[in-house]
């Protein structure tokens, strides 16, 4: 049970939250207020948003659980994703932009066809639903069932869901950009304070460096390794973070909502700074835990029993008032990009006459029924291993064919909607086949490696699709430009400012990782 100091924190951070929802959910709600906040977000809200976006409950618990479980090479997810963010802000976001799309699945459709951008929409809602949102709804009804005991599973999903609802259906994405804003600096806070308080208990840095084992503090592990080989970590990671953090709706919107091309490079660049300060947080406070608790049975319970063993009265309520409202946070990001999909990918192909008051509503009653359904599954994950494993395994065998199309429709303007047709139908089949081979436990490959094995499959078929069938130039515009020169051309267009920051952040990482390899 809380103290009544910590509930009074946990109360009135919840209502500030939704009160500053409901505040900036008061702009007439035109499509692009709705779904790209006017397009007038600026770089810090962008780039805040974007981890608050991704700093979800699941993030907070099962990376500190995996750290505790498997050491910090977990943190490779990390540092990966920093270098991916630098890369695509710089080389391949112009080219985005340029197409002044609302979603990635209509940038697909203008580079191949509508067939792949019903596909890839039809991919992207599936996992925003399933694995996104009942994820998250998951990870934090097991804390709201710990905070209030005798709370039905149920009753939890239900009061979560449609708290994170209420600010994304009136306000669309400026309402939920500038929350994550709000919510990523007091996530980052309250973590870094769960982070002093372990490693003062465990008794400092020197004791806990001494005390772990030494493969716990190696970011590059075997190629034996289960969790993280360094096969994996070399080609199957960057797979899966480039489907994050740069074809992910979720993601992209946000810089789509940026007011210039800079503002959208430097939110993306101020993302991945963030990104790096995870292994001090969120990371290590795993490691410092496994000396505090030495014989827990699943590592996932290790933030709970940190944050209620260490943390003291009103502290501990601003640290569960964060990891709630990075729940919402993550849900309202979820849904107000789910119904963006289904409205501009699916009702304006079917309505196309239909006013912005009609569209706008549509996105409203989308937003519902993504949350219901994935209220409805959510109660389903318990049936799972675990949820780390149930967010990898999902991606790292469905996502590898969008990273073929989108960096094939980039930079080889051989590409055509025949190899694009194929590379989705043989990677999908065999995804879901490997998929299915693993859960029965008749393959034993690492889902790193299968990812690698899926994306090699589906790059092959789009090779053999592309040279086979008729040579279709790329779309005849100045939106589009397909090539390896062009794109090092794009890299320039952010000003001095973006390449220097994008070279110190990429000289960070590098020695981050040579300190801890």
């Amino acid at each position: 049970m809380l103290r009544n100091l910590d509930s009074g924190v946990l109360a009135g951070y919840l209502a500030a939250l939704l009160a500053l929802g409901f505040v900036l959910s008061r702009r007439k709600a035109s499509v692009s207020e709705y779904f790209l906040a006017s397009r007038h977000a600026s770089w810090p809200a962008v780039g805040l948003a974007l981890v608050g976006s991704n700093i979800s409950p699941g993030v907070l618990i099962g990376i500190t659980g995996a750290a505790y479980a498997f050491g910090i090479s977990v943190y490779d997810y990390d540092w990966t994703a920093t270098v991916i963010l630098v890369v695509f802000a710089l080389f391949f976001l112009p080219a985005v932009l340029a197409a002044r799309v609302y979603t990635m699945p209509e940038f697909l459709e203008r580079r191949y066809d509508r067939r792949v951008r019903i596909w890839f929409s039809s991919l992207t809602l599936f996992l925003y639903v399933f694995l996104d949102a009942a994820g998250s709804l998951y990870c934090g009804t097991l804390v709201l069932k710990f905070i209030v005991p005798g709370l039905s599973f149920g009753a939890a999903v239900a009061v979560l869901a449609v708290l994170s609802v209420l600010y994304s259906v009136t306000g669309g994405l400026r309402s939920v950009l500038y929350t994550q804003a709000v919510q990523a600096v007091v996530v980052l806070v309250s973590a870094l304070l769960l982070a002093g308080f372990a490693f003062v208990a465990a008794g400092g840095w020197q004791p806990v460096m001494h005390a772990a084992p030494v493969e716990y503090m190696s970011l590059i592990r075997p190629a034996s390794d289960p969790y993280m080989p360094w096969t994996g970590l070399a080609f199957g990671l960057p797979i899966l973070g480039f489907y994050y953090w740069c074809t992910n709706q979720v993601i992209v919107q946000r810089m789509l909502a940026a007011r210039s091309i800079e503002d959208r490079q430097k939110g993306a660049l101020l993302a991945g700074l963030l990104k790096l300060l995870t292994l001090f947080v969120i990371v290590l406070p795993g490691v410092a835990g496994h000396v505090l608790y030495p014989r827990l049975l699943h590592g996932d319970e290790i933030y709970l029993r940190l944050a209620f063993g260490l943390m003291p009265p009103g502290l501990l309520g601003l640290l569960l008032a964060a990891f709630l409202g990075a729940l919402m946070a993550q849900l309202s990001a979820s849904y107000n990009s789910a119904a963006t999909l289904v409205v501009i990918d699916f009702v304006r192909r079917l309505r196309p006459d239909a006013s912005d008051q009609a569209v706008v509503r549509w996105g409203r009653v989308a937003t519902i029924l993504c949350m219901v359904v994935s209220a409805a599954w959510a109660p389903q994950i318990v049936r799972f291993p675990s949820l780390w494993q149930y967010f990898q395994a999902v991606l790292a065998y469905t996502t590898p064919p969008v990273v073929v199309l989108f960096l094939a429709g980039l930079l080889w303007p051989r590409a055509n909607a025949l190899g694009a047709i194929l590379a989705v139908a043989i990677g999908t089949g065999l995804g879901l086949s490997l998929f299915t081979l693993s859960v029965l436990g008749l393959l034993n490959l690492q889902f790193l490696n299968a990812a690698v094995v899926v994306f090699c499959a589906s790059f092959i078929a789009l090779m053999i699709g592309s040279l086979w069938g008729p040579h279709v130039a790329p779309p005849a515009s100045h939106e589009y430009e397909y090539s390896l020169g062009t794109a090092l051309r794009q890299s320039r267009s952010g000003g001095p400012s973006v390449r220097i920051w994008a070279a110190a952040l990429v000289a960070l990482t590098a020695g981050i990782v040579i300190w801890f390899r």
